[in-house]
């Protein structure tokens, strides 16, 4: 159960019973390759938070807006190997999955999406088959490596781990930062539909492109995790995250982003993740700007609720809930 002194996101109270929105934070850091500090992020969010103006103009009200949300206990991560953490995480999240309410999971590196993807198995709109589940990817990486320094689960690897995990699409924004094979990848897996930064940022192509990205996401069907690495925005409004990168996206592209793909018409969005979120010391701007997204996206859920477009699938449940026993990272890979 929560800790009594355990700051909440946005500084909200508590709610009892059942859950709407349930905050996770998973607290994941093994496979970072530059910046360090991701591990802290999700709790440097969370404190973040709690100076955002909870007023809400497309809601017109304030947040929660009438749902009950709850910061949760966040993941330990106590175990002694990266297959096991990575377990570990699947099961603490498998519970929040069920369809009852909406999980919102904050890092932590970027590897923290295999085991997000192994969640959204069971949600009942996914029915056990990722072919299912679309993902929209913001970042600044491809994130779509084999492996890098020898680690298959590394956060550089993260949507080629998602594809293999069986996702039916996979469309990215941001993306500025690629080596040789995930071009490669891009081009070959019709799976993956690719928006390049240095089309979506041209000034003098970029409005045709981005309006071609809100359209992509205007026309998916079925449901869908965002999953936003917060270097998919410019390394100036995000300077303490792992891999900050210029020539990035606008906090207002990255707030359209989530408005459009909340208003979808065929869309669910059934779950997402704000990751690689950085402790800057000089300035709260990198864990502050990462506390607004997490506003935008709960924000967008609540007027999916109250637009009908978003019903729970399964029956309310509260908020204390046992984690799932979930071997599938060891088992796959022969127990190591």
């Amino acid at each position: 159960m929560e800790g009594e002194d355990m700051p909440t996101f946005l500084g909200l109270d508590q709610g009892e019973g059942d859950v709407d929105v349930a905050i996770l934070s998973l607290p994941y850091e093994l496979t970072t390759s530059y910046g360090q500090g991701t591990a802290l992020g999700p709790m440097a969010c969370i404190e973040a938070s709690t100076q955002v103006e909870l007023y809400d103009a497309q809601l017109g009200q304030d947040l929660p807006a009438g749902l009950s949300m709850r910061t949760i206990q966040p993941w330990n991560g106590e175990e002694p190997t990266l297959l096991e953490q990575l377990d570990s995480m699947a099961g603490y999240l498998i519970p929040w999955f069920r369809g009852d309410c909406f999980p919102l999971c904050l890092g932590g590196e970027h590897g923290i999406l295999p085991p997000i993807m192994e969640a959204a198995r069971h949600h009942p709109l996914v029915d056990n088959d990722l072919s299912n589940l679309t993902v929209v990817q913001i970042d600044a990486h491809g994130d779509l490596r084999e492996q890098l320094d020898g680690e298959k689960y590394s956060h550089a690897c993260a949507a080629a781990r998602a594809l293999d995990a069986g996702i039916g699409s996979l469309l990215q924004v941001g993306i500025r930062a690629y080596s040789k094979e995930e071009h490669e990848r891009m081009t070959a897996d019709e799976r993956i539909t690719t928006f390049l930064a240095r089309d979506t940022q041209s000034l003098c192509q970029g409005v045709h492109h981005w309006k071609q990205w809100l359209e992509t996401l205007s026309s998916i069907e079925g449901p869908v995790h965002l999953t936003i690495d917060i270097d998919g925005l410019d390394g100036s409004l995000v300077p303490a995250t792992g891999t900050p990168v210029p020539g990035g996206l606008t906090y207002w592209q990255v707030h359209e982003t989530i408005q459009a793909l909340f208003t979808a018409p065929n869309a669910v969005v059934v779950s997402a993740d704000i990751n690689e979120i950085g402790v800057q010391e000089d300035s709260p701007l990198t864990q502050f700007t990462a506390a607004m997204l997490a506003a935008n996206v709960v924000a967008a859920h609540a007027s999916a609720r109250q637009r009908g477009a978003w019903n729970a699938t399964a029956p309310t449940s509260g908020f204390d809930r046992l984690p799932h026993d979930f071997t599938g990272f060891s088992a796959s890979n022969g127990g190591e």
